[in-house]
């Protein structure tokens, strides 16, 4: 009776030693076949990058650098690095990636998303419906879009004319000229 249960531990210790060992030679088999098939289906599967033509270059150059550009539909674009929760609503900054806009509105249930819509069309001198916000809903940087007949200059006058004056400068928290 004790060789029989003898017998019967060396038979399941084997078992177990030999699935052990055959498990770990097939997973480094199946590993580096998987990073051969891999690396051969990453050369084989990417998208050739499509060669810029001649037509798209003078595009880019005719169109100036700074927050205000025109898109393929007519509309013009306007990026715009929103504040929310500001005491009152302001063109903080207009600089060559996005335009600052201090919101006199919680970011909260689209509301400074609102605010931010009235406002520009105030101060752009356009109806509500004629701008409308195109991307970044719950981001600081946002898309807005214009589709009134209105140039890309004309939009960055009126957004330079709201900023404060540039030339005021704080010294030791006092503001001199």
């Amino acid at each position: 009776m004790h060789s029989q249960t003898l017998n019967c531990v060396r038979i399941t210790l084997l078992s177990l030693f030999y699935r052990v060992l055959f498990s770990r030679i097939l997973a480094k088999k199946i590993t580096h076949r998987g990073s051969v098939s891999s690396s051969v289906y990453s050369k084989y599967s990417t998208m050739p990058k499509k060669n810029k033509t001649a037509k798209s270059i003078p595009q880019l150059q005719e169109t100036p650098p700074g927050p205000v550009k025109e898109v393929k539909d007519g509309e013009i674009a306007i990026a715009i690095h929103a504040k929310p929760g500001a005491k009152q609503n302001a063109i903080t900054d207009v600089s060559s990636e996005a335009v600052g806009v201090a919101i006199a509105a919680p970011p909260t249930d689209g509301e400074a998303n609102a605010e931010l819509l009235r406002y520009l069309s105030k101060v752009l001198e356009l109806k509500k419906s004629e701008i409308y916000l195109d991307k970044g809903s719950k981001s600081r940087e946002k898309i807005i879009k214009v589709t009134a007949s209105v140039s890309q200059e004309d939009i960055l006058e009126r957004l330079r004319r709201e900023r404060p004056h540039q030339h005021l400068r704080s010294t030791s928290d006092k503001w001199v000229h």
